[in-house]
């Protein structure tokens, strides 16, 4: 054999002999070489003591139970690595004494596991706090309890232990106030939300079966008010490429446009259900608002010719430049702009998001939970398809009639822009903006100007609708400085004005409420008076937030049940530490979200709400969750 054979040869030799040191070593760093050899050893049955490789009941799950309040005890289990407890399995009991009864007990969120003997069921890993509510009746002295609690649990490993039962004896201190309060009957026996429905669907229906449902979801949100301005921009985009758009490009660019949104909404959905914080939120922030919203001033601009009027000559070509490659001059920069607009522009919780960040919570399967999600942005961008393309198809290709198409999108930017300030501007300002909108326009379409006597019908209709404008813009100004909030009742503050001595309520009165502590507080305030609690999560930057507040918080019906209510409301604005820790305590990811607690302040978990609801609806809601 020569030298070079005989090298090739040792190395060979080399590295067979190198190959189980380099893996043992691996399997060393993993999990340790003798827990390795120790697990095949006990299942082949050698080299444990007892013969049973599994904890005993009272170290794999250790029970503890405290005195939170007069009428609180917590419940505490911590769970060894490699358990789990069942969700529906616990059971507790008051032995005694005969006049304290245990209430409805609050549960936190689980995890999805698919379960060898049991199917899918909701499981607790690591540690797990149940707050459970006591009826004192008459009993209101200090006294001793003793809870009987009752769990059960398995070990991954695939062995499931018998029903366990823990009894501990607590002092229970004496009833704070005078008035003591009844805990309702449980009323959440068969009723599941929205939003856990569509959770449930991703954990039990096909792939085939969620993605079809979910796109078929997608369309119905496009036209909710935290999407339907993406048509706007989108149309926009077309509109700027000018007279050399066809059908095809149209197309392509709205297809670069939906994939964008879409891959992006996924990406921030699926880290929102991992993380469990909405990262849309973040980009809520004023300056980012407002640098989004003068990107869309400068976009108009452009579609107007306006550049040498209203920016330095100096400024111009760079100006310029950049509008152009962002109308759409480039894939790259349709792109970014499907990117931001997802990010920015529809950032409310509707229930089949939650519902899909929900299962992404729960079993960790962040494939099916992005599935769905991409499913329903596409099914959100299915309609700015049809229109973009469309509107390369109808665009008229020269001539006047294209300079006056793109004017319209420039208003139409405009709006986009001035729609997503208000959300950060006081309302005076924001009708002010509105105004001055409407009135620009007039001006355009002729309202100022004599008709002349051979006018053509569609001179004399642009200029009627130019009248029009010139008008409702007016009133807007006035209505600003006069302390109207709504765009489409401006003059309200006039009517409040001059009817003072009525003193009708229009919406809902909320106290607001910050963080857990204050949340905490407020539950203490309302058990200790009887009452039951709505909890609405609230951010001037949700546009559903808003619409509940006008055409749901304000119905007289939903006022008159929510009478004896006590109504809680959390700013989430802000988005800062206590916003989400608050937020994360629900397992929410959030506004617009409305929850309802008991009298005993515990949360009437099936009945939570996610997203807009009618009034006559959330009527429904809130008689099925108070029984009304």
């Amino acid at each position: 054999m020569s030298s070079h054979g005989h090298k090739i040869f040792l190395r060979l030799l080399m590295t067979a002999l190198l190959l189980p040191v380099l893996w043992l070593t691996h399997v060393a760093h993993a999990e340790g070489i003798f827990d390795k050899l120790g697990n095949v050893g006990r299942q082949l049955g050698i080299g444990a003591n007892d013969g049973n490789p599994f904890l005993p009941p009272e170290k794999a799950f250790i029970f503890t139970a405290e005195v939170k309040d007069d009428h609180t005890v917590t419940a505490r289990w911590d769970i060894a690595d490699g358990y789990y407890l069942y969700r529906n399995k616990f059971n507790f009991e008051i032995l005694n004494p005969a006049t304290i009864q245990a209430g409805t007990p609050s549960f936190p969120q689980g995890k999805q596991k698919k379960d060898d003997t049991f199917g899918l069921m909701e499981v607790y890993f690591h540690e797990v706090n149940v707050e459970l509510p006591l009826q004192r009746n008459s009993n209101s002295a200090a006294t001793n309890l003793t809870l009987k609690a009752v769990y059960q649990g398995c070990a991954e490993a695939g062995f499931c232990y018998p029903p366990q039962t823990q009894e501990i004896t607590l002092s229970l201190p004496e009833v704070a106030a005078a008035a003591t309060t009844q805990t309702p009957a449980s009323n959440t026996s068969n009723f599941v939300s929205e939003q856990d429905r569509y959770a449930r669907s991703l954990a039990e229906k096909s792939l085939a079966l969620n993605m079809l449902m979910f796109f078929g979801l997608g369309l119905l949100l496009c036209f909710t008010p935290c999407v339907f301005p993406m048509i706007p921009i989108l149309s926009s985009i077309i509109a700027g490429q000018g007279s050399g758009i066809t059908t095809r490009r149209a197309f392509l660019l709205s297809l670069t446009y939906v994939l964008a949104m879409a891959a992006t909404y996924t990406a921030a959905g699926v880290a929102a259900g991992t993380l469990g914080a909405n990262l849309q939120a973040v980009f809520q922030n004023p300056w980012i608002l407002g640098s989004f919203a003068m990107l869309f001033v400068v976009l108009s601009l452009s579609m107007f010719g306006f550049y040498e009027l209203q920016i330095p000559s100096s400024w111009q070509g760079k100006l310029t430049s950049m509008s152009n490659r962002q109308q759409g001059g480039s894939y790259f920069g349709v792109g970014i702009m499907g990117v931001l607009s997802a990010l920015i522009v529809g950032p409310c919780v509707a229930a089949p998001l939650a519902g899909a960040l929900i299962y992404i919570g729960q079993s960790g399967d962040a494939l099916l939970g992005g599935a769905a999600l991409f499913a329903l942005s596409l099914g959100m961008g299915a309609p700015l398809l049809v229109f973009g393309t469309s509107a390369g198809k109808l665009l008229p290709k020269a001539g006047a009639w294209m300079n006056a198409i793109k004017a319209v999108f420039g208003v139409m930017l405009l709006s986009v822009a001035i729609w997503m300030i208000e959300r950060i501007i006081p309302a005076a300002v924001a009708l002010l903006l509105w105004g001055a909108l409407f009135i620009v326009c007039a001006v355009y379409l002729g309202a100022l100007e004599r008709l002349q006597p051979e006018a053509s019908g569609w001179h004399k209709l642009w200029k009627g609708v130019g009248l029009i404008f010139f008008v409702y813009g007016g009133v807007l100004l006035v209505g600003a400085t006069s302390g109207g909030k709504d765009i489409f009742q401006p003059l309200q503050g006039l009517s409040m004005g001059t009817a003072q001595s009525s003193p009708a309520k229009n919406h809902l009165q909320f106290q607001r409420i910050k963080g857990l502590t204050g949340l905490e507080q407020a539950l203490q305030q309302a058990r200790v008076a009887g009452k039951p609690v709505m909890l609405d999560f609230y951010a001037d930057w949700c546009i559903s937030c808003k619409e509940m507040e006008k055409s749901t918080f304000s119905n007289t019906a939903v006022q008159a049940i929510l009478a004896d209510t006590v109504l809680l409301q959390a700013d989430v604005t802000l988005n800062d530490a206590e916003d989400q820790a608050l937020l994360k305590r629900f397992g929410l990811f959030g506004p617009p979200s409305i929850l309802f607690f008991d009298t005993q302040g515990n949360e009437l978990r099936p009945y939570r709400l996610v997203g807009f609801l009618e009034p006559a609806k959330f009527e429904q809601q809130i008689r099925g969750a108070f029984k009304k």
